[in-house]
This record gives C-alpha cells, structure tokens and sequence, in this order.
C-alpha cells in the first residue's frame, strides 16, 4: 500500500492469475476509476469495487478478507 502521511492513496498486486502484471488500485475519492479498502480485525484486505482487467488476461475477480474470489 502507498500512502502519504495518514492517507492511503493506492494498493498494488500482481494479477492473480499468475500472468505477472502488476495491478495498481487507486483509493483516492477524487481519482477514478477507485477502490475502497477495508482490512478485517485478523489484519485481511478485502476491496470494492472488483478489480476486473480488461486487456491481457482479462481476469475478473474479488480481493475478500484476503482471499481472491473470482467472477465467471
């Protein structure tokens, strides 16, 4: 997670799917397209809206409590 000061202003990953590209999700309110983030008492990140790729592997799917939960 990148922030500045006490603002958390964006979170990155590697797709999932094994591809390797490296996804990054803006968490600013003034950006779009923007995420929300949420980290559960046990410290697991979950993410809304999901992230869905729409070149290259074209994955689609939920970061919840930690885990990725794809979209079919």
């Amino acid at each position: 997670m990148a922030r500045d000061g006490d603002e958390d202003w964006s979170v990155g990953l590697r797709c999932p799917c094994g591809c390797g590209q490296r996804l990054e999700m803006m968490l600013l309110k003034e950006v779009k397209p923007r995420w929300d983030i949420s980290v559960n008492p046990k410290g697991h990140v979950s993410l809304h809206p999901s992230v869905w790729l729409r070149e290259g592997c074209r994955s689609h799917f939920w970061v919840k409590a930690g885990k990725i939960v794809w979209c079919i």
